[in-house]
């Protein structure tokens, strides 16, 4: 008999997934198969694969990131297993695989450290925070960084640089990490 407190809590945190299959992956996008798209408001990928869970003609699905330039966040939901692509630009999964973004090393997937600024810089959209890594690498003040996507809070890429650690949160906005 399953939790169900238990799996809300790791759904809501985007760390629920089945046993059947691989779970969703950030940078992938599944091209064909759509029978339905629609605006996620909310911009969390989390929501995409829920609504796929939750409809019988899905088999799969693929949720692009807001591009910030007046593009928001849009799920598509498909009725068939296309093979997945590299592209940055999405997270794609299989129906009954939920959510699970990378995890381990140094990069926090859809993790925002509030606080801690001391400086704050316009970047080029990456869905790896590259440049804020590279910047916070080559300052010594500095101890953890959060990139913020396009689209999320303004329509550029930004990068935070924190002198001091402040806790992890969930939000599939950004993608942190914690240097020194």
């Amino acid at each position: 008999m399953r939790n169900h407190g238990v799996l809300a809590s790791l759904a809501g945190l985007g760390l629920l997934a089945a046993t059947t299959s691989a779970p969703a992956q950030i940078g992938y996008d599944r091209h064909g198969g759509d029978y339905a798209n629609f605006s996620e408001q909310s911009g969390d990928p989390a929501n995409c694969a829920t609504r796929c869970e939750h409809d019988s003609r899905c088999r799969a699905w693929s949720f692009s990131y807001p591009t910030g330039a007046g593009v928001g966040a849009i799920c598509w939901l498909k009725n068939v297993v296309v093979p997945r692509a590299p592209n940055p630009c999405c997270m794609s999964g299989v129906k009954g695989a939920g959510v699970i973004e990378p995890r381990p090393g140094p990069v926090e997937f859809s993790i925002d450290r509030l606080g801690g600024d001391y400086r704050v810089f316009e970047t080029p959209p990456d869905p790896t925070g590259k440049a804020c890594i590279a910047a916070c690498e080559s300052e010594t003040r500095c101890r953890a960084w959060t990139y913020r996507r396009p689209g999320y809070g303004g329509p550029v890429a930004r990068c935070f640089l924190k002198e001091r650690l402040t806790p992890p949160n969930y939000r599939p906005c950004c993608v942190s990490g914690v240097v020194r």
